[in-house]
């Protein structure tokens, strides 16, 4: 069993939100990042955070307001796409201290963030750090960066559940093709990949994925992916 299937196994049992504290430990330890960071704020003024930071760090980035100047939350604001910290802007000199007592606090100086939007006004951030260097930090992207995508969503999901701000119908019908290309897609077939081994164009597989991602209430394909399979709309 790879880490992938242990984790989707340990979540479909999780019933309280520290299971998912110790779901977010559990992924550090098995990814070997310095920490994993989930953090929600739902439609309803919720929030809800499962990390491994230490405790005085996240009090120290509050009370600073680093979340004002943070790139990571200026970029995850504006984008739905994964994000690479070493990709994004730390020259200003706010985000350069931020940067700098983050890694003297044990944050890492490499991370990536997934941003996560749901249905309500949901958005939600998961993550994982590093001290790596960039050139190891990118062969980790390489390596894992498909299943965190899937896992911020799955956790998303799930703890959305536990905490009652999910408002998506127990049941979506998705139709046989639909599901195919889902199915297809989550076992990692590119779209082209997909169109071929359906027998069909990529314009025609677009417009059963745009179908699946709005009965899914889904905000782009990697959330459409990882709704049906949470939700167990893929099963054999």
């Amino acid at each position: 069993m790879n880490w992938m299937e242990t984790f989707l196994e340990r979540l479909q049992s999780a019933t309280r939100l520290e299971d998912i504290q110790q779901l977010i430990e559990g992924l550090r330890d098995t990814l070997s990042v310095e920490h994993a960071i989930y953090h929600i704020v739902g439609g309803t003024g919720q929030e809800y955070g499962a990390l491994t930071y230490d405790k005085d760090w996240v009090e120290h980035y509050i009370n600073q307001q680093y979340f004002r100047v943070d790139p990571v939350v200026t970029e995850a604001l504006r984008s739905s796409s994964p994000i690479n910290w070493n990709q994004l802007d730390w020259s200003p000199s706010a985000a350069r201290t931020l940067l700098g007592e983050a890694s003297d606090n044990g944050v890492g100086n490499q991370g990536y963030s997934i941003p996560i939007r749901g249905v309500g006004g949901q958005m939600a951030l998961f993550s994982v750090t590093s001290f790596d260097s960039e050139a190891a930090w990118d062969r980790f992207g390489d390596e894992h960066l498909r299943n965190l995508i899937l896992v911020g969503h799955y956790i998303h999901q799930h703890t959305s559940k536990i905490m009652g701000n999910d408002r998506l119908e127990d049941e979506a019908h998705l139709s046989p093709r639909e599901r195919d290309v889902l199915m297809l897609l989550s076992h990692g077939s590119s779209r082209a990949e997909a169109a071929e081994k359906l027998r069909i164009s990529q314009h025609t597989l677009r417009d059963y994925l745009d179908a699946a991602r709005e009965k899914l209430g889904a905000q782009n394909t990697t959330h459409a992916v990882a709704t049906a399979m949470v939700r167990g709309l893929l099963l054999p």
